[in-house]
């Protein structure tokens, strides 16, 4: 499932969290453990407690299943880029505000330095799986041979 998959609900001003596992297709359950990791928080609280969320919520959401089916990313690794994501959002917006050259200045390096870091993860993410992947083509590649080999004695002995 992908971001864009993820259907919001007429009125987007605040839902239950019933009505965005219903959007999402998630459980409740799975968004009360997401809330518990950290990768989702509801937007505020009714007095008995229900837990409430904009359609930034739903967004947030669509994004996490993005990065589980799209990249394969267990909820660890999901919430390094969604915490890293959340941090470029900050020091975006931090740089908007702000009009002092040298302080855009210094946001702007910190924004580099906040992007390299996730990127470095992301590599280091990718060499992993290139390296997984490398080690299961050697494997069919013995597989192959093996097989070769056993088709070649099999057609001896039946000559």
């Amino acid at each position: 499932m992908s971001a864009e998959d993820v259907t919001t609900p007429a009125d987007t001003s605040t839902l239950r969290i019933g009505e965005v596992a219903k959007s999402t297709g998630l459980t409740t359950r799975t968004l009360r453990y997401w809330e518990q990791l950290g990768l989702l928080s509801p937007n505020s609280h009714r007095e008995s407690g229900e837990r409430l969320y904009t359609a930034a919520a739903i967004e947030r959401v669509g994004r996490i299943r993005e990065l589980q089916d799209l990249l394969g990313f267990s909820l660890a690794e999901v919430k390094v880029v969604l915490d890293a994501e959340d941090e470029l959002e900050r020091i975006r917006s931090d740089y908007r505000s702000h009009t002092d050259p040298s302080k855009r200045r210094e946001l702007l390096v910190e924004l580099i330095a906040t992007n390299d870091k996730l990127l470095g993860r992301l590599d280091d993410t990718l060499g992993r799986i290139q390296t997984f992947r490398d080690e299961r083509a050697v494997k069919g590649k013995r597989m192959r041979k093996a097989l070769r080999e056993l088709d070649a004695e099999h057609s001896a002995t039946t000559r």
